[in-house]
């Protein structure tokens, strides 16, 4: 079953014709219909007949080896219509046809080839993919006094796994969320938020300060990584509406108040995990129906035509308002719409709701409030 959908419905033992495939098969009818709109041109004579042998190596770029070896077959007999029509028999008109067939074999070997790379590489990245998905945990809708909600968002087919990472946990201490980005891509970069998340998981339940958990979660990066790896993080907590922020190397949070939008920057720069960062907190008394997006660089990287996409600006119109889940998926379409469907990085998103101490979460400001707040 597909989300959101229903599943098309397909004859038995057939299957729809894919984009490759149409892609391969018109090229190949194109270069065909080419040649043999020259040879018609003169029918008394065969000279082009050879040209035909690019006929199933057009097709090998995208269509299957089935595909390949189908229009080989029918460049061939072209072929032979042409020569038998121009009433060639000459050993030119014989190893024009041999080219042919020839050029059809290697094609289609050289499909098969590279279809099963490409599978290959799609099982990899699945693989990958569900890695990736076993390290990031659901988090929310409630924890503790937040309403919190996590979205991460792939970018394009052809870009890499990454290595961002969050995670919210109710401990002795508060409410304690990481959000981290790994520099690099690919299976060590999943290897690594795992290390680090693991690790967070732990030490976030037995130290009393965020300043302790940076530096065991700096520690564990140093061991697992070379010189030139690190990792990005911020670090938040709530106790008793108190919001306490370390950030190592990080993008700054974005706190939402009544129509406000104020970047949290760190009272001084600290560098990312596997440096030694020396984070000092800022600290911020929240008030109920405060909202807070932590994110990953990809958002703050995300443009079109060289235009970054304007976060801070457009923060409180599209986050503002509905519940923090609503608040991601209004950002993230968007985001999606402003760089035309293909972003460059995956980018996770955390956006936080504090409810106030009794647990009863802040009346949404109505949409005209929200629109005349965010123009």
């Amino acid at each position: 079953m597909l989300f959101g959908g229903t599943m098309p419905t397909l004859l038995p033992g057939r299957r729809p014709m894919s984009p490759g495939n149409r892609a391969g098969l018109g090229a190949a009818i194109v270069m065909l219909a080419v040649v043999s709109a020259v040879e018609l041109t003169d029918p008394d004579s065969a000279e082009f007949v050879g040209l035909l042998a690019a006929v199933p190596f057009l097709a090998a770029v995208f269509a299957a080896w089935q595909f390949v070896l189908g229009v080989g077959v029918v460049a061939t007999v072209v072929g032979a219509i042409f020569v038998g029509a121009s009433g060639g028999q000459g050993m030119a008109s014989v190893v024009n046809l041999m080219g042919i067939m020839l050029a059809t074999g290697v094609a289609a070997a050289g499909a098969t080839i590279r279809e099963r790379q490409a599978d290959r590489i799609a099982e990899l990245l699945r693989l990958a993919s569900v890695a990736q998905q076993a390290v990031l945990r659901p988090i929310g809708p409630q924890v503790g006094a937040l309403s919190v909600a996590g979205r991460y968002i792939s970018a394009t087919a052809a870009a890499d796994i990454g290595g961002d990472l969050y995670e919210a946990l109710n401990t002795p201490y508060g409410v304690r969320i990481i959000i981290g980005d790994v520099r690099g891509k690919g299976l060590d970069a999943v290897r690594l938020a795992s290390i680090v998340l693991g690790s967070y998981r732990h030490v976030a339940y037995e130290r009393p300060d965020l300043k302790s958990i940076v530096a065991d979660l700096d520690r564990a990066v140093a061991r697992s990584v070379g010189d030139e790896d690190f990792v990005t993080a911020a670090l938040v907590e709530e106790r008793g509406g108190t919001l306490t922020i370390v950030n190592c190397g990080h993008p700054a949070p974005l706190l939402l108040r009544r129509g406000q939008v104020i970047p949290l920057e760190p009272p001084a720069p600290a560098p990312p995990l596997g440096f030694m960062p020396e984070v000092k907190a800022r600290v911020e008394r929240l008030e109920p129906g405060d909202r807070l997006l932590l994110f990953t660089d990809g958002l703050g990287e995300a443009r079109r035509e060289g235009e970054f996409f304007p976060t801070a600006d457009r923060a409180w119109r599209l986050l503002g308002h509905g519940t923090v889940g609503d608040g991601l998926a209004s950002l993230e379409t968007a985001l999606v719409d402003w760089v035309y469907g293909r972003l460059e990085d995956d980018i996770a998103l955390v956006l936080l709701e504090y409810v106030g101490p009794d647990g009863d979460a802040a009346v949404s400001v109505p949409s005209w409030e929200v629109g005349a707040a965010g123009s």
